[in-house]
């Protein structure tokens, strides 16, 4: 009998170690450190009234990068700037397997706030320094990324450092000059780096078993629903078409109502048009009309011309494909009924990302050791980890953003719900370190 209880007893402690292996809410990362490591960076570029101005390619982000750093190369990691302006911190693997690749960006849109890319960026570095204060040993090598120009304010290239690594983006971009006559050709000089070999930043097939990014979701599911961990589905497919509708411009005193080509009236009924055309159906998508430009835009002349873009989101290119046909319809009703010609031109289009089941499984798997609910979602905004999904398997960590606002000075994360991303992010490596095939 009284071995019989010995035996019981001991079962009992080997299920409870197994239990406290899977689950523990033990942080690996220092969330206090990052914590700091965040604040600091929002020194650089900081406005007076909130928030941050931190454009790619400025005076402010160059301060910034000199401190990222100073940060990788404390964390132990082997630093580079390639040729497009990444700055990249590598971490030696145990064998030659491909890279596993995480990171973010440290640029802002003008008037931004302090999270969003930060987060990521600096969780990575964090992540980096938590393994090397715990002396753990990966099979794969390690990098963490900061990439350049993400917001694309400056050039107005966004995703500029991710798209050259991709193969999206090449020399054809060198030219662009911004406002002050500089090109971007002069800013990479400026950065250290040698134009002319920007195509060397290209990541070379098969390099990367993964690419992880921890960013604020940049919206309000989580926030409001009150769940710490999204897991990204994938990155919405974007078209913009820029609209002219073409009516007459004549004297607003003189002529008729029923006489009247109000290109102005066409374009607010296309402006609704596109709003009732995307709520129409259930879902996730979104559009957007920005602005309207009037011509000849005085009070006392019927417009003869107005123009606007129509923007289109979803993470299911067909829906967006689809919703464009019955814009388009409604366009055409009201040139009848107004009297009006329009015509629409496509600007510029980026195609969708899904997330890699392979990668999402251990995310979910790392939030559940921590005892923290997930849920999917798409990401409605593009990220640097859509480029990286034309050339490697990636997927996203989301955490909350405060009523979902973000490119705010208003924008803000909770500092438990980023310790809590970057611990998942943490685990969701070494999880894949573990698992990913050799090859």
């Amino acid at each position: 009998m009284g071995n019989l209880f010995c035996l019981v007893l001991l079962l009992l402690c080997v299920v409870r170690g197994v239990a406290q292996t899977s689950t523990s809410s033990t942080f690996h990362i220092n969330s206090q450190r990052l914590q700091s490591t965040l604040e600091k960076l929002s020194e650089f570029g900081r406005n007076p009234d909130g928030g941050v101005t931190r454009l790619g390619f400025s005076e402010t982000d160059m301060a910034a990068r000199e401190y990222v750093t100073a940060l990788m190369k404390q964390a132990g990691l082997e630093v580079r700037v390639d040729p497009a302006g990444n700055i990249i911190g590598l971490r030696a693997g145990s064998e030659k397997l491909p890279i596993i690749l995480f990171g973010s960006h440290i640029d802002s849109v003008l008037h931004g706030g302090n999270f969003d890319g930060d987060v990521g960026s600096m969780g990575a570095i964090e992540v980096m320094q938590a393994l090397k204060d715990g002396n753990v040993k990966t099979r794969h090598p390690l990098q963490a990324v900061v990439w350049t120009n993400e917001e694309g304010n400056h050039f107005g290239i966004g995703t500029l450092g991710s798209g050259v690594a991709s193969g999206r983006l090449g020399p054809e971009i060198l030219t662009t000059k911004d406002e002050q006559g500089l090109s971007l050709a002069d800013w990479l000089r400026r950065y250290g780096q040698d134009p002319a070999h920007l195509t060397d930043a290209r990541i070379p097939a098969g390099a990367l078993a993964a690419y992880l990014e921890l960013h604020i979701e940049q919206g309000p599911k989580l926030y409001e629903s009150k769940v710490p961990i999204g897991v990204v589905q994938g990155i919405v497919g974007i078209k913009r078409w820029n609209c002219v509708v073409s009516g007459a411009a004549n004297h607003a005193g003189t002529t008729p109502m029923n006489r009247r080509k109000d290109a102005l009236a066409a374009a607010a009924k296309d402006v609704l048009a596109v709003r009732d055309v995307v709520r129409a159906e259930e879902g996730s998508q979104v559009g957007t009309v920005g602005y309207v430009k009037v011509s000849p835009g005085a009070i006392n002349v019927v417009p003869g011309q107005a123009e606007f873009p129509v923007e289109l989101r979803d993470l299911d290119v067909a829906k967006v494909d689809r919703m464009w046909e019955h814009i388009q319809q409604r366009f055409a009703e009201t040139d009848k009924a107004e009297t009006v010609e329009t015509r629409c031109n496509l600007l510029d289009r980026s195609e969708s990302a899904r997330a890699d089941p392979r990668l999402q499984d251990p995310i979910r798997e790392a939030a559940k050791s921590l005892g923290l609910d997930t849920v999917d979602l798409p990401s409605l905004a593009g990220q640097d980890a859509q480029e990286i999904a034309r050339i490697a398997p990636m997927a996203m960590i989301f955490v909350p953003s405060k009523d979902g606002i973000s490119h705010s000075p208003k924008e803000y994360t909770s500092w438990e719900d980023v310790g809590n991303g970057a611990e998942v992010l943490y685990r969701s490596i070494l999880l894949l370190d573990a698992r990913l095939e050799r090859k």
